[in-house]
């Protein structure tokens, strides 16, 4: 392994945990909240795209007043 496939399983390793705890009042499900991919551990959304999409469609029922 040189030294750019280190950083990229480093890169991938802290974004995996970001999006573990961008959101840890969801239970994980074992399935991206976003697009119902399957996904490992506690993660609860597959990618960063689908986590935005997510907190946009979330911010979007707020503004509305939809809760649901």
């Amino acid at each position: 392994m040189d030294e750019a496939d280190a950083a990229d399983l480093t890169a991938e390793q802290h974004l995996k945990r970001a999006l573990a705890r961008r959101h840890a009042t969801l239970p994980a499900i074992g399935q991206c909240y976003s697009c119902a991919e399957p996904v490992e551990g506690s993660l609860r959304f597959c990618d960063r795209d689908c986590l935005d999409d997510y907190e946009r469609v979330e911010k979007a029922r707020r503004m509305n007043g939809r809760m649901e």
